[in-house]
Order: C-alpha cells, then structure tokens, then sequence
C-alpha cells in the first residue's frame, strides 16, 4: 500500500473497477496505484510498516465499535441516574461543591462544574454531556463531539469522585483517547455525509457545502478562550494544550479542505491524522492489557482467590445480588464457585499473552465477553460490564464486524420495509441512487451492507486528530 496522493492532471489517480469513486473527496477506500516493488531485508519490512500505518487509519470497524460502545454506556448511564442526578454529581449531593472544589484544586483535576455552583449551570452541562454521547455513538459530527464527550466526562467525574466504580475509570480513559482516533469510518451519519461527497464528486459536482461546522466551531471558540483566560482548565497543561490544538486544526482542517483539496498540504494532514489514530489504537490495545494483565496478578496474590472462595463472598452480600435466588444457586455449588473463580485469575493472566495467536486470542475474547455479561447480570454491575466489553471489541476481527454491520443492515432494510410507505423498489423514481446508477438502498458490493461504509482517507466524514 502507498500513500494515495492528490488527484491532478499530471498526477491522476487510478480508477477502480468498483462503484467507489476515487478522489479527495473520495468516502471509499482509495486505490493504492501500482505496488512498489519488494525489497529483501529489515529495510523493506520497516519501509512497509511505515507506508502502511501513515497510508491509512488502521482497524476502523473496531474503533467504530469502541466508540458507540463507550458512548452508549455513558448514554445510558446518564439516562438511568436522571432522576438522581442531583444527589449524585448537582447541587444536593453529599459531596458539597465546596469539598469538590478543594479536591479538585488540590489534584488539579478538570471540571467544568467547578466554574459555578448554578443549578442552571449544572443542568446545561449534564444535557451537554448526554446529548454530546447520544451524536457520538451516532457518529454526527463526530470531530466535536469526541470533544464535548471528553469535556462532559472529565467533569462529570470529577465533580463526585467516590460516585463510580471501575467501569468509570475505563470511560475516563478511553474519553481522552477518542478524540485522538479516527472512529467515524464507518457506521456513522458522518461517513454517509462522506459517501454522499463522493458521488457528487463522481458525477463532476462539488461538495456539499458544511455550514455545521463553522457553525459549532465559533461559540466553543469563545468558550475555549473564556476559560483559558479564566484559568477554568485545570491545573494539568496537557489538557488545555490538547483542546487548542484541536480548536485551531478545526479552521485549518476547513480551510484546506475547501480551497486546497487536492495539495500536498492536504495529504500531509492524512498522514499525521492516520499517525495519531494508529498510535492511539496501539494505546487502547494496550491499556485493554495491562487491565487485565493487572487485576489477574492482583487476584493471584489474595488468599481467597487462592482458595477458590473468592466468588463467593459478592454472591452473598445484598448490594452485588440483583437476583438472590440465582445468586443462591450459584453460590450453593463450592464446584462452580471454584471453577469460576481460578477460571476468573487464568483469563485474566493469560489474555495479553494470547494476542499471538489469533485463533486463541478470539476463543478467549468471547469467554471474557460472556464473564462481563456474567457480572452485569449475577452482581449487578451493568455499565462496568459495558465499558469493559467495548474495551474488549478492540480485539474483535475484522471478518466477524462486517459480517455483524451486514445482519445489522439487513435487519434495519426489513423492518423499516415493514412500515407503511417507506418500502421502495430499486429504480423507482424518487429513490436514491448510487454513481453506478443502482439504488442506493440496494447490498453493496463489499458486504458492509446498503450504506456505504467507506474507510475515508481523511475526508469530511472522518474522525481527525488535526479537524
């Protein structure tokens, strides 16, 4: 693979044989051109490894995955503790904004709650928070709203620290971590906008003009520079750095894209967009490691996970027993207490040292899936059990995604075939149709299903570090 350059007339780029168009506005998989020869040695391997983690965003149906998983689990979190919102993060909690303040102060820790204690001001910023969730497990406008899930996030749990459990500081992490990725390749309403860019391109027409963005990109401006010269930022100079450098590569990323579409300054900001996702991606595999690589050698070292009984004592107690009659079953059989509790310590310890071998690695991938569906349902622990098995969807293959976004597709064209009037027949006017001339509702050739769900090399629709 080499890196796609921009079109011109002296440099034009090759055209499939597929009904993906190519181009800078191209939403499909580009074409690669003609392969480079192949060198013997160390040198070609590494000049091969470079080309490809630069070419491209690597592993986009997972990060897709991992996005609507952490999204959807702080959504419905959210949702579920709407009533008790107050009590817990707002102005009626235990944990008093003036202790919150002083704790925050002290770790110089981020929150956005800590600029005033208005219940006006607390309200806004949960709905920001959930709305924010809800157009990121979507994909709209993914670009901010990584952005505003992170902010939402970081101030929600910080404003009451001693609220969450494990399943929160997984959130935490990979809140931070999606903004760096490119997680609207696919399954998202900003790789159809993409999809949509490059028919029109195919058919000589520009792109459709973004007025969204600017539009988003102004009032968060003047926010960002309030709380700058404010000092609302917290004390870590990380965090401030990080939301100026996306707030000014926003216009840049703009710009570019509008007057300069096909510049070598464009294709630059690919490559350092497909740098920062894939370093990113490398990241999360390996805190999705170390997780579990730490709590397995923790576990081995307590003497009750030694003795096998370590599962029992939380199938006991009345705040881990959403059904206590199944918890009895369970907890009255000393065999499958043990089994379960040393099969607990073995997957744990053994998973990071499974990834070499694929076969291995997806068998244990789907008995860790099924122990955290386990915890949701014997100990009550549903939203840790989400955050962890979007953690785990890192490691899922390829194949089984697109077979599962194929169902999912499928699935969606017959139920909405169900409603009254919403069912149309290929061809028939007022149906969309697609550059090729087939509708647009139609299977599409690659398998992803009837929309297409392009692996974008940076256009609009894409997740960037720099847009």
């Amino acid at each position: 693979m080499t890196i796609p350059s921009p079109q011109s007339p002296q440099n034009p780029a090759p055209q499939s044989s597929g009904s993906q168009p190519t181009g800078p506005w191209s939403a499909g998989p580009q074409s690669a051109g003609p392969r480079a020869p192949r060198s013997g040695g160390s040198g070609g391997g590494l000049a091969r490894g470079l080309q490809r983690v630069t070419a491209s965003a690597l592993g986009p149906y997972q990060s897709a995955v991992v996005r609507i998983g952490f999204a959807a689990t702080y959504l419905f979190f959210l949702l579920r503790e709407l009533p008790h919102r107050h009590e817990l993060y707002g102005p009626d909690s235990p944990w008093h904004w003036d202790l919150a303040r002083q704790l925050t102060e002290g770790n110089r820790a981020f929150s956005v709650l800590m600029w005033t204690d208005s219940t006006v001001w607390f309200e806004a910023v949960y709905a920001l928070t959930l709305l924010s969730a809800a157009a990121l497990m979507l994909g709209w406008r993914t670009r901010t709203m990584s952005v505003l899930f992170m902010v939402g996030v970081l101030s929600v749990q910080n404003r009451s620290i001693f609220m969450g459990d494990g399943g929160d500081n997984v959130v935490h992490l990979m809140a931070i971590y999606l903004v760096l990725t490119r997680c609207a390749q696919v399954w998202s309403l900003d790789a159809r906008r993409a999809a949509r860019n490059a028919r029109r391109a195919a058919e000589g027409l520009p792109p459709l003009r973004d007025i969204v963005g600017p539009v988003l990109w102004a009032p968060l401006g003047y926010v960002l520079v309030t709380a700058t010269a404010m000092g609302g930022l917290g004390g870590t100079p990380w965090l401030p750095t990080l939301l100026w450098i996306l707030w000014l590569s926003a216009v840049v990323w703009w710009a570019v894209d509008r007057y300069l579409p096909r510049s070598e300054f464009r294709t630059l900001l690919d490559v350092l967009a497909n740098l920062a996702h894939n370093a990113t991606l490398a990241v999360i595999m390996a805190e999705v490691c170390l997780i579990y690589a730490t709590a397995g050698w923790y576990k081995i070292q307590g003497s009750r996970w030694q003795d096998g009984t370590a599962l029992y004592y939380p199938l006991n107690l009345d705040y881990f027993t959403p059904w206590p009659a199944l918890s009895d079953i369970l907890g009255a059989s000393g065999l499958m207490v043990m089994v379960l509790t040393y099969g607990t310590v073995i997957v744990q310890v053994a998973f990071p040292f499974t990834l070499f071998n694929r076969r291995v690695k997806n068998v244990l991938l789907v008995v860790m899936i099924c122990e955290h569906a386990g915890i949701a349902l014997l100990l009550g622990l549903p939203f840790f059990s989400m955050a962890m098995i979007a953690a785990d969807a890192v490691f899922l293959p390829t194949a089984f995604l697109v077979w599962l976004g194929t169902r999912a597709t499928l699935g969606r064209r017959r139920l909405l075939a169900r409603l009254p009037g919403r069912s149309r027949a290929p061809g028939k006017p007022g149906a969309p149709t697609r550059a090729d001339g087939r509708s647009a509702d139609g299977p599409a050739r690659d398998g992803h299903g009837g929309t297409e769900e392009p692996r974008l090399q940076g256009g609009g629709g894409g997740h960037t570090l720099v847009g």
